[in-house]
């Protein structure tokens, strides 16, 4: 791994050269363009690989991985070519590590990882579809960049508020992208997520400034571990940036729906006021629920709002000790908040975030 960091691009471009060049049917499993694409699949090899001697962590990631993988229409006989490549590519790039012992350890290591994934998929293919049909119902502009887009699935889609799924376009096919959900689940089997169009986002301009009512996306499983615990009494303490308050909106109905009357303090962080887009929902879900409390918080603040982004709003209010903390919003702001916790006092145990991109670091 030491060897190979430092020409990383330069061994995912082997392997993947390798990989068409010795089976090109597999070219058609992957997008157009590459350049988002390129570097997941081989990171998350080595990702896998980097814990392979912890079998519940790995397990974890794997399964996870192997479900995922269904929507590009990945079959377990496509492994044996991706490991092939992976061995072609370090042999190559690792000379001066790489001999018998080291590649029947990698061997052995992409043998477990492979059969956890095939297995994972296995297993999820008797209960579910690899992908759902889901048609635009609604779409609602909150700002000029940012779009709520309500979609009704062609089945049943059985998720937990907190958790996100993948979005597939027609415009951009094998391109997918994770959302979050913005509700609980409801009752007319409606789904809601909160987009923000990105310079150079294939998904998210598409769902921004072409998707309408009528138009048809496909969705991946459901994902992701940021749900609330039911059993616990423990209040819930919330940080949401930008289109991340849209999974704790979720978190917060979730809590009304059970009925039980715990804490819920959300702290909801943007750079300007436009990033507060959804404020006013949020605002009568606190008119509704007396539990229920929330402060918007702006980096740099007119009016009396708090400032200094959200780290400093939850170290200026508190205790949190009784609370579990959740964490939604952009990678910086999410490292901020963790590292603002733990410095309350919240343990790391009680701290649940996704982060919304699959090669998410196994010991986080």
């Amino acid at each position: 791994m030491a060897e190979i960091e430092p020409i990383a691009d330069q061994v995912t471009s082997y392997f993947y050269a390798l990989l068409f060049l010795r089976h090109p049917e597999l070219r058609d499993l992957f997008p157009a363009a590459m350049n988002t694409q390129r570097d997941r699949l081989f990171k998350a090899l080595l990702t896998a690989a980097t814990h392979a001697d912890d079998t519940a962590t790995l397990t974890t990631y794997l399964t996870h991985l192997g479900r995922g993988h269904r929507k590009y229409g990945t079959r377990p006989e496509h492994y044996p070519a991706v490991g092939e490549a992976l061995i072609g590519a370090l042999t190559r790039y690792a000379p001066a590590v790489w001999g018998p012992r080291t590649e029947a350890a990698w061997v052995a290591a992409y043998t477990a990882i492979s059969q956890i994934m095939i297995d994972a998929a296995t297993e999820d293919e008797l209960r579910s579809p690899a992908w759902w049909q889901a048609e635009v119902v609604a779409h609602e502009m909150r700002t000029a960049d940012i779009a709520v887009v309500t979609v009704r699935p062609d089945q049943p889609y059985p998720f937990l508020a907190g958790q996100y799924t993948a979005l597939e376009t027609p415009w951009w096919p094998r391109v997918w992208r994770h959302y979050s959900f913005a509700s609980a689940p409801r009752s007319d089997g409606l789904l809601s997520f909160h987009v923000k169009a990105v310079p150079a986002g294939w998904v998210s301009n598409a769902l921004v400034h072409r998707a309408r009512p009528g138009d048809v996306i496909r969705l991946g499983p459901p994902a992701g571990s940021m749900t609330v615990d039911h059993n616990s009494d423990n209040g819930l303490l919330c940080l949401g940036g930008g289109t991340g308050i849209a999974p704790i909106k979720a978190l917060v109905e979730d809590v009304a729906r059970h009925g039980r009357r715990r804490t819920v303090d959300v702290f909801y962080g943007a750079r300007e006021n436009d990033g507060l887009y959804d404020i006013e929902t949020m605002l009568r879900l606190r008119q509704s629920h007396p539990w229920l409390s929330v402060r918007p918080v702006l980096d740099d603040a007119p009016g009396g709002l708090p400032t200094g982004g959200l780290p400093d709003a939850i170290r200026e209010h508190g205790p949190w000790h009784t609370h579990d903390a959740y964490l939604s919003g952009p990678p910086g702001m999410i490292r901020r908040g963790v590292e603002a916790l733990m410095g309350v006092g919240i343990p790391t145990h009680r701290i649940r975030h996704d982060s919304i991109e699959e090669l998410v670091g196994a010991t986080t």
